[in-house]
């Protein structure tokens, strides 16, 4: 444990990730500041000293989350022209989907957390619409240089793909398995590859 008063590196990212391993392994029921700090190895009081409580610490873990996310979708129209269309959008969904269901259930249930997502994707943090408008943009991209149809409807392509991905993060569970095939027959559906 990092000694009283000593500033803790990386301490945000850390308590972040301590999160994720308690829901993982215990579960949202289990998932309190004191589990948090414990399996962060910080002192009990921590996560309180720099977030007003567990639902702004569960507010902004999501917020961090969906902003990497959607930094790895804004990447992806720079890869038009580059490897398979269907490949560059199931690596994406497999990103989008690599965030753990837990976290994203829990902010539903906790409603001053959800209400605290929903203002802040309202003032223009990055979510499901920054991803989608990434996706879009890449369709685009890649039917100006012919490798998709001309008659894709790229703006319902890419609403198909991430409201999928919405949906089995909304829907998903700890142990269940991943819907990577799922997305994979989705991806060729929507793109008219094989």
């Amino acid at each position: 444990m990092s000694p009283r008063g000593v500033a803790i590196p990386d301490l945000r990212e850390r308590l972040f990730d301590a999160a994720e391993r308690v829901l993982a392994r215990d579960g949202a029921a289990a998932l309190t500041s004191r589990a948090i700090t414990a399996e962060a190895d910080c002192a009990k009081g921590v996560l309180h000293t720099h977030f007003a409580g567990l639902d702004e610490f569960v507010a902004e873990l999501v917020l961090d989350r969906f902003t990497q996310t959607a930094a790895l979708a804004a990447e992806l129209p720079g890869k038009a022209g580059h490897g398979a269309v269907a490949g560059n959008l199931v690596e994406l969904a497999s990103a989008v989907l690599s965030l753990d269901p837990g976290i994203v259930g829990l902010a539903v249930t906790r409603p001053v957390a959800a209400l605290r997502i929903r203002e802040a994707w309202a003032a223009g943090a990055p979510g499901f619409d920054a991803i989608q408008a990434s996706v879009h943009a890449y369709l685009d991209a890649e039917q100006q240089r012919g490798r998709l149809g001309p008659g894709t409807d790229t703006g319902s392509v890419a609403l198909a793909l991430v409201g999928t991905l919405h949906h089995l993060l909304m829907t998903g569970r700890p142990g269940v398995p991943h819907p990577q095939d799922q997305v994979e027959r989705l991806v060729h559906a929507l793109t008219g590859s094989s």
